[in-house]
Order: structure tokens, then C-alpha cells, then sequence
């Protein structure tokens, strides 16, 4: 989740392959969709990207020197937006399947995310709305009036809204303009190198442009990604193939089996009962093809919504939010069963938020000098590491672990449940083992900054390693989730599933903001001046939460059964 926003919600949107309508041709009119629209779309992605990792990625930083914002309070507050943007995405996917489409979607999320930016390059050319710099020769600093604060929440809430908006949007259209599989595989690995290459150049260059040069000209520099981006997306217009029919909310059907179950909790539920007492489609209601099959004895008591009574039987007194069919109730009921595991996913995702806010904090505090030149690594930058290992084990994984892997457990006979190993299961189980790891790391690369003394300040590349083994588990445990969500979904939540990884990391950003306020209660452990705590000690403390984790997930994996058996082969393109 370091560097989130540029890579773990990017890989969740591979899920989404194969899930629209074919693009139609005809003979009329100009072909739409096709390699012809892959230009405008991906230029878009690396524009937007570019313009969201230049102030995403040097949030804290800029807080904490531009509005004198202190450090702790900082990171809080590059927590709480972090989340936003993988909240948001939640909503667009919403808006974009019940009302609007995903171009409206994508082109207005464009226009806010503009408006945010030049908010942004406001306050930092416009004297009165920023306090005064700090300097050294003072020891207190002016603190933000309400009004400054105003425009200052107003610019992160339009740009956490724009970044939300158009990262999934865009992924899931793109994928959309295609009809082969392996057209959209090919696609999604172009999207993937426009993502990691817009976010590795914003998350060095602009960065060094905002600490070196000045705020105004890194963010101007992001103005222009962003506007380059839009004015592409919206050039390509005529060539996209945008689904004329909205599909509707996913979570209605949900809904209505909660609503209708309610309504029904009176009536009784035995194993007498057989498929036609059960509702599988416009059996009765409009005349229709007969009950196939009750529905499973899981969560019983969901099984109402589809149960049969005289008053569902007459047309004119029927309602879907009184009788839902059984495939509705059993899709509630997959989504039940993998909440557990979803669970866990938060829990591991939380110290990596924790772990991104004060590494920046922690990078800050140390020689950032390289090798005694005048060059010096942002602290913002310090990310890009981890970025880089997920990108090199992902793309191992895929291309030499996971084939030695199956070549060697199927020549050894070994099977589990007759699915070729590795699972999403044990995928997701690895990057948990990394995470413990990097927090292991993380904790003693602290004690030893704390021990250097005020004399011998630690270089910044100790902070190296730890980056890169939460990136090594972030290329384990992400790709797992969406292979797992997106293997097991019903095809009702196909969408759903892959913003799934999305939602985890908004609420585990949140998480992550609270158990840092609650440490700040009630232990000395993080004071502003992080050389006055004890960092470390909030690192083995994540150390143990990670630990004490891994083993629910085990008892959760164990205790969990695929859906589909032997499907994971079919998934492998994702």
C-alpha cells in the first residue's frame, strides 16, 4: 500500500476484464473502441497519474513546511486523504454503473481534480492563504487561520474527489473498448506501465521540482498533467464505445434480500421445504419458467427473501423488495462468507499506512545527502522503492515463480482441493509474512537512528529495506486479493469484487489514522519531534498486531471453501 494510490488499487482493476458488452462495429458509422482508443486512454491515465502522485506522494511534506502543520497532525492528514481516494472510487464505480457511464464519470472527476490543483498553486503564491514560513531563528510558528484551512481542506477534498473519480473508472473503460481477452490482457499491461511509469516520474521529479525549486512551479507542473490528460480523454470521444445501457447498483439486489428476509422473519423456514417453494426467476410472479433449486442452509435466515408465499404468487401485490430470487440470496450470502478474509486484509493493510506516514517522518530526520554530494533525495521520493520492488516481484512472480511453482508441485503430485498452487489464498498469506517483516525492519532501523545520537545522523538509504520488502509483500498479497474476490464473486458483483481491495484500503487508512490517535493518548511514544518518541516501539507494536493477524487469517483460509473448484487457471491472465 506504499504508494497506494499508484499501485495497489491499479492492480484491483484487472479483475474487471471481460465484463461489459462486446464493442459493436457497423458499417455506418466510424469503428468505435479497439486499439484505436488505447492512445487517448492510456495518455489520460499517465496525465492524471502524474498530476495526483505530485501532490499525493509530498503531501506531508508540504503541510508540514507550507502550513506549518505539525508533523504527527501531518501524517494524520495524509492518512485521512489517502483513504478518500480509494473511498471515492467506491461511489464513481456507482454513479458510473446506475446513472452517468464511465466517460461522464471520468471527464468530470478530471475537471474537479483540476480545480483542487489550481486551489493548491493558490496557496502557495498567494500570501494570505498560507502562514507565514517557519524559520530557524523562531521557536513557535504561525498557525493556519479557519479560512486558510477552509481552502486548504477545500483543494484536498476536489483533488481526493477527481483522483477517486477516474482511477478505476478509467481501467475498467479501457478494458471495456476491447472484445478478446487477450486483447484486454495486453491492454492492462500497457496500463499498468503507464501507471508505474507516470508514478515513478511524479514521485522523483515532481517531487524534487516542489522541495528544490518551489511549490508553485511542482504544482503547475501537475495543472498541466491533469489538463493534458483531460483534453486527450475528451479528443478520443468520437473513437470509445461507451454502453448505452446503465446497468444499475449491484447493491440493491443486496438490499432487497436484507429488506425482504425482515419482512418475512415470522415465517417459518424448515428442510421440508423444496425448490418450488423457493423463487428462481418470473416462475410465479409473471408466468414464467419453474423453481430449479432452493437455496443452501448457510445463513439460513436469509433464505426468506425467496421464500414463496400467496401474496408474492398475485402480480399485483408482488414487489422485489418483498420476494428476491434465490440467486440474489445466495449472492449475499458469498459476500457474508468472505468478510472474514476481507477482515483480515484491513488489519494487514493498516500498518502499512502507518508505516508510509512515518517513514516520510523518519526520512526527514535523516541525511538524505547521496554519497556526500549536494544531491538531495526528497523525502517524499523515499517511496519510489517500494514502488520499484513491487513492480520487479510482480512481474517475476507471474513470469518465473508462479510457472517453477506449478511445474513443480504438479510434477510432485501436490494439489490443493485439486487447485494448482500457489492460491490467492497462499499468495495473500506470503505478503502477510513479508509485512511482518518490514515492520520487524522498520522497528529496528529506528532503534538504530534513535542510537546514532544527535552527532551522527543516519543516512536515509537505511530506510531502504523496509520499503522494500512491504513492496515485495504488497506484490504478493494485493494481486491475491483481487484474483480471490474476483474468482469467487458471483458474476451479479464482478465489479464489485475488484473495488473490494479498494474499500479495504480506504478503511484500513482510517484504521490507521484512529490507532495513531489512540497511541498518541495514551502513550509519549509519538511527540512531534519524532527524535523525543519512540517510533520503534510503534512498529513492534504493529509487529505483534501483524502477527496476531496472520494467525485469524490461517484460521480463516482454512476454514474458508472455494466457490469454483479448478478455476484459478482461467484467472492466471489477471
Amino acid at each position: 500500500m506504499a504508494t497506494s494510490n499508484a499501485r495497489g488499487n491499479a492492480q484491483s482493476v484487472a479483475g474487471n476484464i471481460g465484463e461489459e458488452a462486446s464493442p459493436p462495429t457497423t458499417a455506418a458509422k466510424p469503428r468505435r473502441g479497439g486499439w484505436t482508443t488505447a492512445p487517448f486512454i492510456l495518455a489520460t491515465v499517465a496525465g492524471l497519474t502524474l498530476a495526483a502522485g505530485g501532490w499525493l506522494n509530498n503531501l506531508i511534506v508540504f503541510l508540514i513546511q507550507q502550513f506549518n502543520i505539525k508533523s504527527i497532525d501531518a501524517a494524520q492528514v495524509s492518512n485521512v486523504v489517502s483513504g478518500a481516494t480509494n473511498f471515492f472510487p467506491i461511489i464513481a464505480a456507482v454513479l458510473a454503473d446506475s446513472f452517468l457511464g464511465c466517460f461522464t464519470i471520468i471527464w468530470i472527476s478530471s475537471l474537479i481534480s483540476l480545480l483542487g490543483l489550481i486551489l493548491l498553486v493558490l496557496t502557495v503564491t498567494i500570501h494570505g492563504l498560507k502562514p507565514t514560513n517557519c524559520t530557524g531563528a523562531t521557536t513557535t510558528c504561525d498557525t493556519p487561520s479557519a479560512t486558510q484551512y477552509a481552502v486548504l481542506f477545500t483543494a484536498l477534498s476536489l483533488v481526493s474527489i477527481g483522483l477517486g473519480g477516474s482511477r478505476f473508472t478509467l481501467a475498467t473503460m479501457g478494458a471495456n473498448q476491447f472484445t478478446k481477452l487477450d486483447h484486454q490482457s495486453t491492454y492492462f499491461n500497457w496500463y499498468f506501465f503507464a501507471l508505474y511509469f507516470s508514478s515513478f516520474i511524479s514521485a522523483t521529479g515532481i517531487v524534487y521540482v516542489q522541495d528544490n525549486v518551489s511549490w508553485a512551479w511542482g504544482f503547475g507542473i501537475c495543472i498541466a498533467g491533469n489538463v493534458a490528460g483531460l483534453a486527450l480523454f475528451l479528443a478520443g470521444k468520437r473513437y470509445y464505445y461507451c454502453q448505452d445501457k446503465i446497468q444499475g447498483s449491484p447493491f440493491t439486489s443486496l438490499l432487497r434480500v436484507a429488506v425482504a428476509s425482515f419482512r418475512k422473519r415470522k415465517l417459518n423456514i424448515s428442510s421440508d421445504q423444496g425448490a418450488e417453494c423457493y423463487y428462481n426467476g418470473d416462475d410465479g410472479v409473471k408466468g414464467g419458467i419453474t423453481a430449479a433449486a432452493p437455496p443452501t442452509n448457510s445463513f439460513r435466515v436469509l433464505n426468506r427473501a425467496a421464500l414463496k408465499t400467496e401474496e408474492d404468487i398475485e402480480p399485483a401485490r408482488s414487489s422485489p423488495w418483498k420476494l428476491c430470487t434465490v440467486q440474489q440470496v445466495e449472492d449475499l450470502k458469498t459476500l457474508i462468507k468472505i468478510l472474514p478474509l476481507w477482515s483480515t486484509s484491513i488489519i494487514l493493510a493498516t500498518p502499512i499506512g502507518i508505516q508510509i506516514s512515518l517513514t516520510v517522518l523518519q526520512a526527514l530526520a535523516t541525511d538524505r545527502h547521496v554519497s556526500g554530494s549536494g544531491f538531495q533525495i526528497p523525502a517524499g521520493s523515499i517511496f519510489v522503492f517500494s514502488l520499484i520492488s513491487t513492480a520487479l516481484c510482480t512481474s517475476l512472480a507471474n513470469h518465473t515463480l508462479w510457472p517453477l511453482w506449478r511445474k513443480l508441485t504438479a510434477g510432485g503430485g501436490r494439489r490443493t482441493n485439486n487447485i494448482p498452487t500457489p492460491t490467492p489464498l497462499q499468495q495473500i498469506g506470503i505478503g502477510h509474512v513479508f509485512n511482518i517483516a518490514s515492520m520487524a525492519v522498520s522497528a529496528l532501523v529506528e532503534s538504530k537512528r534513535r542510537g546514532g545520537g544527535p552527532r551522527h545522523v543516519m543516512s536515509v538509504l537505511w530506510l531502504v529495506p523496509q520499503m522494500v520488502i512491504v513492496g515485495i509483500g504488497e506484490g504478493f498479497h494485493f494481486p491475491g486479493q483481487v484474483a480471490l474476490y474476483y474468482q469467487e464473486f458471483p458474476d451479479s458483483l464482478k465489479s464489485f469484487s475488484t473495488a473490494m481491495v479498494a474499500l479495504l484500503i480506504a478503511v484500513a487508512f482510517y484504521l490507521s489514522t484512529a490507532v495513531i490517535d489512540f497511541v498518541r493518548r495514551v502513550t509519549v511514544w509519538l511527540p512531534d519531534d519524532i527524535n523525543q518518541g519512540r517510533l520503534d516501539y510503534v512498529y513492534w507494536v504493529m509487529v505483534v498486531l501483524g502477527v496476531f493477524n496472520f494467525g485469524y487469517y490461517l484460521v480463516c483460509s482454512c476454514l474458508y471453501k472455494y466457490k469454483s473448484v479448478g478455476v484459478v487457471e482461467e484467472d492466471e491472465s489477471s
